[in-house]
């Protein structure tokens, strides 16, 4: 297994939670304010950056759980509004759609 080792300075979030996280809450928001679809805001997120997933899809995978809780450290820690959760990933969360391991967040899985 190939790595290469980079650094970053002890913060909350680090880098890739600091950076990959409001890119996921922010598509929660677009989800949750009608401007499209999760089935079209992965598309055009995963055409448009060469990803292999969208965030709504890699959210699931993460489990939405997960994501609210490294949202509130980060808007916590930080205490910058950015960081502040989408209430509407705070409902999946109550009502217990945390993604692909209970088969049910921003899709279904059967």
């Amino acid at each position: 297994m190939k790595k290469e080792p980079a650094t970053s300075e002890d913060r909350p979030g680090f880098v890739a939670n600091r950076i990959l996280m409001p890119y996921i809450n922010e598509a929660v928001f677009a989800l949750q304010e009608g401007v499209a679809t999760a089935e079209d805001i992965d598309k055009i997120l995963r055409l448009g950056t060469n990803v292999p997933m969208g965030p709504l899809t890699l959210a699931d995978f993460i489990g939405l759980d997960t994501c609210l809780s490294i949202m509130r450290v980060l808007h916590r820690d930080l205490g910058d509004s950015k960081y502040r959760p989408a209430p509407l990933l705070v409902n999946y969360v109550e009502a217990g759609w945390l993604g692909k391991k209970t088969k049910r967040g921003f899709y279904s899985y059967s």
